[in-house]
């Protein structure tokens, strides 16, 4: 995929080309659509990291470019967000047979031929049944994303993925009745990443201790870097179906090298 996305790079030039789509007004795709919100102050040439967001359950991309903690964090970070617009206001990621993925596929090339993207920084996110998406997405197409940003929301931890990203980071509340925790064997509360453990061939866990960036959430960190490849972040809270305040933010910050900030 991504092959295809530096050609397209190559082939515009730094200025780039929206075409009227941003914000509300949702990108034509053939039959389909997403959108994209441009980050604060951006010059209009500087390469753009991009995150990738899959909405939730009765949504559509135009929920998740208004959102506090998705879009908040992008424009104040310099990333460009691009929201797809599932199909019935839903996703089908259950299986690898799903028209999903190569739709995701087709929004970043279309994306990188509208913007001067940056290829090695490319973040998949989701929330929900989109946090399930982002995880089947990167299942079968995730070989060139930078990470996975999951919230509440993952597939069957024995799926066989052919593909991955360079690097896993999920959060999940302990009190999740939507999306249920996915406690393991004996209770393991770090089972939600098996899958990833298990890809990238990871040992030690490692407790990282407890963070926030509001008083009455407190998040607790595991974290794996002894892998024969990737790392794999899990941290998880004692609420329930919702994204943290600030957790977007703080994986964005994170992974760019920065001291983490709120918001």
């Amino acid at each position: 995929m991504f092959r295809i996305l530096t050609c397209l790079f190559f082939l515009i030039p730094l200025q780039a080309v929206a075409n009227g789509c941003d914000g509300d007004t949702a990108c034509p795709l053939g039959d389909r659509s997403y959108h994209v919100l441009e980050p604060d102050g951006w010059d209009g040439e500087t390469l753009l990291p991009v995150l990738l967001h899959f909405h939730g359950w009765a949504r559509q991309g135009d929920v998740v470019v208004n959102h506090e903690r998705i879009a908040g964090a992008t424009k104040l970070r310099g990333v460009l967000l691009v929201a797809p617009n599932g199909r019935g206001k839903s996703w089908d990621f259950w299986t690898s047979d799903t028209d999903d993925v190569p739709f995701a596929d087709r929004v970043l090339e279309d994306v990188a031929a509208r913007y001067p993207i940056d290829p090695d920084r490319i973040y998949v996110s989701g929330y929900s049944y989109g946090g399930a998406m982002a995880w089947r997405y990167v299942c079968q197409s995730g070989n060139d994303i930078a990470a996975l940003l999951a919230v509440a929301g993952s597939i069957r931890q024995t799926e066989d993925c052919p593909q991955a990203p360079r690097q896993v980071r999920h959060v999940h509340g302990l009190d999740d009745t939507v999306m249920e925790f996915p406690l393991g064997p004996g209770g393991d509360t770090t089972y939600p990443v098996a899958l990833w453990k298990a890809k990238f061939d990871c040992n030690g866990a490692t407790p990282r201790g407890d963070w926030s960036v509001k008083p009455f959430l407190t998040l607790s960190r595991v974290e794996w870097t002894d892998c024969a490849e990737g790392q794999v972040t899990l941290d998880t809270h004692p609420g329930g179906h919702f994204i943290p305040h600030g957790w977007i933010g703080w994986q964005l910050d994170e992974l760019a090298g920065r001291t983490p900030a709120y918001p």
